[in-house]
């Protein structure tokens, strides 16, 4: 009997058939695997190339599927916080005509890390552990922002970029998820402790098996991830009164939600009926307020604190320029080619994987400001670039792969690897 092979795709990719649907996932070949940092799985999970890119390929029941690849569909339409989803492929069998679960494919997020490899990096700083905590809180919030209900928020679920001196967080599982067109507080509330809880047994597991050193509190990072995202959630959506007299207020509040990396795309405004008070509380909310800023200017599309820092070296690059009264539209195609794109392309080819360019760009300016600061005068741009590649760059691991690494003991017969937990 023949079996059609069925693939459903937004876009058309043909090299999806050079692929060895045939086989189990376990068994495919080591020629089409892409080795890359791992963390423990429940479902079979392999890295494979298509036409020059690297895919995520999961194996999972059909209806599973179908419903992760609708999900993530829609949250990367409306928010990007996740990984791209790219088909679904069913109706396999092997050659013998044994069916195989389907699959879904998902596109790797460049530069990224599961936590595993994050937290297994030597000299990790409890400034680090909190800045990973920020990132899932604020990826959480974004997405109970726009009504995506979780399910199972875990670090295990999440990818890790950086992002200026931060990071950024990524959803990679949406099997459990469900977007609604408002999530109640019992959801959101429910999703958040669930966090919390698997944050903390998560830290515990990597301290039993050495990755992470005792010295972190495994309970004070989970609390500080909890405290983090109420504060936030109540910064976004929370209302606020204030004097008649006081409409500076509203600006400042726009402000203060601009520099946590959010659009205030509606404002409520209530007066009692005296007209002595004001109050105020966001409607709707979107983030990415610095990176669609430096995408209108630039066409670079780069994570939120490096969009921040960009525009500031724009807006510094237009004073020392002698152009402070110019629109910084104009001055962004000159920043471009006199300080962005020289900077890029001084990074010798070898050493371009390293970090992704928006990344370096933001650690030289760091490197030169540390330096400029030790010698005791201004270091020029370019010497400043050297001194990063010799001192730093050649140093750094290369994150567009980590080809080969793995983290943390080897892995049982029975259990799959990979940089999803799926």
């Amino acid at each position: 009997m023949n079996h059609i092979l069925n693939i459903t795709a937004a876009d058309v990719e043909p090299r999806l058939l050079d692929l060895p649907w045939n086989l189990p996932l376990r068994e495919w070949p080591d020629d089409v695997i892409i080795a890359l940092p791992r963390g423990i799985s429940r479902h079979v999970v392999r890295f494979a190339n298509l036409n020059g890119k690297t895919v995520a390929v999961k194996e999972i029941s059909e209806d599973l599927a179908r419903h992760e690849y609708s999900t993530l569909r829609s949250l990367y339409r409306l928010s990007g916080s996740c990984v791209e989803p790219v088909a679904i492929v069913n109706n396999r069998f092997t050659a013998d005509g044994q069916p195989l679960n389907a699959a879904l494919v998902t596109r790797h997020l460049p530069f990224s890390l599961p936590y595993r490899a994050v937290f297994g990096q030597s000299g990790m700083r409890g400034e680090t552990v909190n800045r990973l905590m920020d990132a899932l809180s604020v990826l959480i919030v974004r997405l109970h922002l726009i009504g995506f209900y979780w399910g199972d928020i875990s670090l295990s679920n999440t990818l890790f970029r950086r992002d200026a001196g931060e990071y950024a967080a990524y959803l990679v599982d949406a099997e459990t998820g469900e977007l609604f067109p408002h999530i109640s507080d019992g959801k959101r509330e429910y999703d958040v402790e669930t966090a919390h809880l698997n944050i903390i047994g998560e830290l515990m597991d990597l301290q039993a098996g050495g990755i992470l050193m005792q010295e972190y509190d495994a309970i004070e990072i989970g609390n500080r991830f909890l405290d983090r995202y109420h504060k936030l959630w109540d910064e976004l959506t929370g209302e606020e009164s204030f004097s008649i007299n006081d409409k500076w207020r509203v600006d400042q509040r726009i402000q203060r939600l601009n520099e946590l990396g959010f659009d205030v795309a509606e404002l409520k405004m209530t007066a009692d009926i005296n007209g002595t008070t004001m109050s105020i509380r966001p409607r709707v909310v979107d983030a990415g307020h610095y990176s669609r800023r430096l995408m209108r200017l630039t066409g670079l599309d780069v994570e939120e604190a490096q969009a921040r820092r960009m525009i500031n070296d724009m807006k510094q690059y237009r004073v020392l320029s002698g152009n402070q009264d110019t629109n910084l539209a104009i001055v962004a195609h000159e920043w471009m080619q006199n300080v962005y794109e020289p900077t890029i392309r001084a990074i010798p080819r070898e050493l371009r994987g390293k970090l992704e360019p928006a990344q370096i760009f933001h650690e030289v300016l760091e490197h030169r400001w540390y330096i400029s600061e030790k010698a005791g005068h201004d270091v020029s741009m370019q010497e400043a670039i050297d001194s990063y590649i010799n001192q730093i760059l050649k140093n750094r691991p290369d994150e567009a792969a980590l080809l080969g690494q793995s983290v943390g003991e080897k892995p049982e017969p029975d259990e799959d690897w990979s940089g999803y937990l799926a």
